[in-house]
């Protein structure tokens, strides 16, 4: 009829149908198809985000999201509905509820409140529940909460990516759209999955407390709504809107998802294919939101070929993506690259897939506070990473274990069926090592004991390219030396991590918690998180040989997400979780230089605290006892009734932070005796031993003492302050005394000989932005930072407001170092549970 026609959409109903097309009959076939027929006559598609295959339209606008406006402050919302400004608040919009089916109030964290929408006028809900009016503003009541739980849909993505709102979704099974839209949430970290049996069941408090960790980062146009009716307008009175540019290529991309999903066996979900990329405005007529494609989620293969016998997946994707790798295992789904192929052949036969499996997860961390001063009895402040490592374990007996070639021949030289261990560890390649180990049990033996550490540690360290089994094997023989734990069957472990190596976010915890954590729950071991992390300390310190402290262990262990843990080394002592208020944000941002604890610099400042708590130890026991033959106290600062009794505490000394830094303690009582430096044989000669188990002297090095000696006693009074401090108000004031903590630290460090020049330059960068802003008179948005872990290198900590700007200065950051040095730096952000938090999965094929 010669009226021009516009469709706006992110999907089109040929799409909707797919599936009929092979499934159904004739007619309905021609329906699908005279749908897309039609669409082809369309003048014009206005794109939105998050749209899918539409190829029978001709031509295409890519247009910003179309969002409904705000009318009032989230202030104004919640004082109207009576909410505490910081109370944390759900919005449950699912657009109708299951009949007969009751809220309760235990599906909610404590101090919760969920605002119910669509509820009907007869419902009842708990007191920690309220229904909204009928005709209540929905993004009014988005944007003043804190986590939406619903469902997906184009209105409800849209929104939350605006508002930067958590989502937290229930699949929508075969529903052809939600694919694609999941993929744009996903990109803006916006979104986790909640499974539906848990969602029926309540299950809601790990998921909820999981959303509070992503930091929603879309930051592109909303006035999608303006484009388009400046398009209509423009259509309207004749103007052309259509972009001469070719579509052709975007046409085919479409047409060849689209007839691969029509191919699919009816019934089954969408799967998008690796290589859909959604680009840009192809017609530059308007702004366009972009929007990778990622890697299909995980979970809808995982939930098909496995049955999970006990655990939850808490809408953890990394997990969901490690769940995907297993069954990509089973199916023989192989990489192409030679090393990927090798470790995932080996894989590929190391469990019984008939037989339980049992998974255990643990995240790397961020050292925000703390750091060295562990082994000195330090309080720090920890925060468990999204990086995370998976490790899978499997018990069989020995005449049922499937063994690789070189491993079964062995045994046949051994005459006889003993348990063995095997390992593959994937990403060999990323560390020029080798992807399996093997060893047999009775090599833990010697006799009817377990082997020394000190031959484990001379066996693992035989072959270099093998040495890092003794982080994942290491734990075996730490339960059978610590526990007397006996192992009679063969253990199969497949070790997948996310956290990398020489990066100072704790790398090697992550695999001996998760390693140990697996054991525990195939054999049945009931270790609490405290004993579990000192255990996998010892693996550490005497079968790896790395003199860490604790603090990296029970990070990973006892961490929880969107918190920092509180822990006083003394040796492990869990003072409390310390939530991270919302309005300020840590980063990590790696340095490219690679740190190790078991490097020269990191194991020699140790050698220096510890020979400097055995001065000031002898120096307080040399006072004891002049003060005891003179029957009066020597001079040290103290009223004559307390200093005898200080004294012999001092003599006694365990820990260095036990002594205060100020007034008369260690400045005026011992500062001045320790010296700046000191060789090993001339501290042999007059002390002795420095009384650390887990380091040597070497009398031939000269050891630096004061600084080291200082650090520590020093550090613990900066953490006290800083979590002190974490409590006040949220002004820039508190936030610029943390970030002052911070720099304290980091200049620490380097007096220690534990700086470098890349973590140095990363400081300096976050220093010139801070000072930047406020040399223009504004507020700035990063206000500290420090080097983490054991230094030389590694990893940086940046503390800043939680805004976009603060972001879009860290992403400057990484761009003027790689400017500098040529080396991009790796930003870890985000959050996750530690492994006693997330348990175990025990998981077993699915027999279709």
């Amino acid at each position: 009829m010669g009226v021009r026609s516009v469709c706006i959409a992110n999907f089109s109903w040929d799409f909707i149908y797919a599936e009929y097309i092979m499934e159904a009959g004739y007619h309905d076939r021609s329906i699908v198809w005279q749908i897309a027929e039609d669409y082809a006559h369309c003048d014009i598609l206005l794109r939105l985000p998050g749209y899918g295959p539409m190829p029978a339209f001709r031509n295409v606008i890519d247009v910003p999201l179309v969002v409904r406006g705000l009318r009032k402050s989230r202030s104004e919302v919640r004082k109207e509905l009576g909410l505490e400004e910081n109370a944390k608040v759900l919005v449950f919009n699912f657009g109708g509820q299951p009949a007969g089916w009751k809220l309760k109030q235990e599906w909610l964290p404590d101090g919760w409140i969920c605002l119910v929408c669509g509820a009907s006028n007869s419902q009842d809900v708990p007191p920690n529940f309220i229904k909204l009016a009928k005709d209540a503003y929905t993004p009014d009541v988005l944007a003043a909460s804190d986590c939406m739980l619903g469902k997906i849909g184009y209105g409800a993505a849209s929104e939350v990516l605006a508002y930067k709102l958590p989502l937290v979704f229930v699949r929508r099974d075969y529903f052809n759209e939600e694919p694609f839209l999941r993929n744009l949430l996903e990109h803006y970290q916006n979104s986790i999955e909640m499974i539906r049996s848990d969602f029926l069941t309540g299950h809601w408090k790990p998921y909820l407390l999981r959303a509070l960790t992503l930091r929603p980062c879309y930051n592109g146009p909303i006035n999608g709504g303006e484009v388009v009716a400046q398009i209509l307008q423009d259509t309207a009175i004749g103007k052309e809107c259509i972009s001469d540019k070719f579509s052709g290529a975007r046409r085919l991309q479409d047409a060849i998802v689209s007839g691969y999903q029509r191919q699919r066996a009816p019934g089954r979900d969408v799967r998008i294919p690796d290589w859909y990329s959604l680009s840009e405005t192809e017609t530059g007529a308007g702004p366009t939101s972009k929007n990778v494609a990622i890697n299909e989620t995980a979970a809808s293969r995982c939930f098909e070929d496995f049955e999970i016998l006990h655990g939850d997946l808490q809408g953890l994707t990394d997990t969901m993506d490690f769940l995907k790798s297993l069954s990509e295992l089973n199916r023989n789904i192989l990489e192409s690259s030679e090393k990927q192929y090798q470790e995932r052949t080996a894989a590929s036969v190391l469990f019984d897939w008939e037989k339980e499996i049992y998974i255990a997860r643990a995240p790397g961390r961020l050292d925000v506070m703390g750091g060295i001063a562990d082994y000195s009895g330090s309080l720090v402040l920890q925060m468990p990473l999204r990086e995370a490592c998976h490790v899978a374990l499997q018990r069989n007996h020995p005449t049922k274990q499937n063994l690789w070639k070189h491993t079964r021949a062995r045994q046949l030289e051994n005459a006889g069926l003993a348990p063995v261990i095997q390992i593959v560890s994937f990403g060999s390649e990323l560390s020029n090592r080798a992807p399996t180990f093997d060893m047999g049990l009775s090599d833990f033996m010697d006799g009817e004991k377990p082997i020394s550490y000190e031959k484990a540690r001379e066996f693992f360290c035989q072959n270099p390219s093998q040495k890092w089994a003794a982080y994942v094997a290491g734990t075996i023989l730490v339960l059978m030396t610590e526990l007397g734990v006996q192992f009679t069957d063969s253990i199969s472990i497949l070790v997948s991590s996310a956290v990398p190596e020489g990066k100072g976010v704790s790398s090697s915890a992550s695999v001996e918690v998760a390693t140990m954590s697996a054991i525990a729950s195939a054999y049945g071991l009931n270790i609490n998180p405290r004993d579990l992390a000192l255990l996998c300390q010892k693996v550490e310190n005497h079968v790896v040989g790395a003199p860490c402290g604790v603090m990296d262990q029970m990070a990973s262990a006892c961490g929880e997400a969107n918190k920092l843990l509180a822990m006083v080394c003394q040796p492990a002592e869990v003072k409390e979780l310390v939530s991270i208020p919302t309005h300020m944000r840590f980063w990590g941002l790696d340095s490219g230089i690679r740190h190790s604890v078991g490097g020269g610099d990191y194991g020699s400042v140790r050698v220096g605290t510890y020979m400097g708590r055995k001065m000031i130890k002898c120096a307080a026991s040399d006072l004891v006892s002049e003060s005891l033959a003179s029957e009066a106290p020597v001079e040290s600062g103290c009223h004559k009734e307390n200093a005898t009794g200080l004294l012999k505490s001092e003599a006694a000394l365990e820990y260095l932070c036990n002594i205060p830094p100020h007034s008369f303690r260690y400045e005026a009582a011992y500062a001045k005796d320790i010296p700046e430096a000191i060789s090993g044989d001339a501290f042999l000669e007059k002390y002795g031993d420095h009384n650390d188990t887990v380091t040597v002297i070497d009398p031939k090095r000269s050891y630096s003492v004061k600084a080291p000696t200082r650090h520590p006693i020093y550090e613990n009074f900066r953490v006290e302050t800083f979590k002190t401090l974490l409590a006040a108000g949220s002004t820039d004031e508190q936030l610029s005394a943390l970030g002052e903590l911070m720099y304290q630290c980091h200049n620490s460090y380097s007096a220690c000989g534990l700086g470098s020049d890349g973590t140095d330059r990363l400081v300096n960068l976050v220093q010139e932005m801070q000072h930047r802003t406020i040399s223009k008179g504004g507020s700035p948005s990063l206000f500290g930072a420090k080097i983490t872990g054991g230094g030389s290198g590694g990893t940086i900590c940046v503390i800043g407001k939680n805004c976009s700007r603060s972001s879009e200065e860290i992403v400057e950051i990484q761009q003027r170092y790689k400017a500098a040095t040529g080396y991009l730096p790796i930003l870890f952000d985000g959050l996750s549970p530690g492994a006693a938090k997330f348990g175990y999965l025990k998981i077993r094929w699915r027999h279709s």
